[in-house]
C-alpha cells in the first residue's frame, strides 16, 4: 500500500558528471512508452495522453521526468523500468514528496497574522 504522502521522483536530463542527456527527446519518448490512450476512448477519437505517474516537465532549461510513487502500487515493473533507465544513464534522480494541500494552512496558522 502507499504511503499517505507520495513521493516523487524528479529525474534531471542531465547525467552526474554533468553533461546534459541527448537525445533531446528523451522526456518525450519516456513518458510517451508510459502513456495511455484516454480518456476510455477508443478508435479515431482515441489521442495519446502521458500518465499522470510519469510525465514531462522542465525545470529552468532542463528536461525532467517526474515519477509518482503510487506507480508502484499499480504495477512495480513499470515503476522499476523507470528508475532503472535513470540510473542506467546515470541520471540525476531527486525524491521529494507532495506536501498535503492543508499544509499550507497549517503553517500560517502556527506563524499568525502578519
Amino acid at each position: 500500500m502507499s504511503e499517505l504522502v507520495p513521493t516523487q521522483y524528479f529525474i534531471q536530463g542531465i547525467t552526474k558528471s554533468g553533461r546534459k542527456f541527448r537525445p533531446s527527446d528523451w522526456s518525450e519518448r519516456l513518458c510517451g512508452v508510459m502513456s495511455g490512450f484516454g480518456p476510455k476512448q477508443k478508435g479515431p477519437n482515441a489521442y495519446m495522453q502521458y500518465s499522470i505517474y510519469v510525465r514531462p516537465t522542465m525545470i529552468d532549461d532542463i528536461k525532467v521526468v517526474i515519477l509518482d510513487s503510487r506507480l508502484r502500487d499499480i504495477e512495480p515493473m513499470a515503476f522499476d523500468f523507470v528508475l532503472n533507465f535513470a540510473k542506467d544513464n546515470e541520471l540525476v534522480v531527486t525524491e521529494t514528496c507532495e506536501l498535503p494541500p492543508h499544509h499550507a494552512v497549517q503553517v500560517a496558522q502556527r506563524r499568525g497574522p502578519q
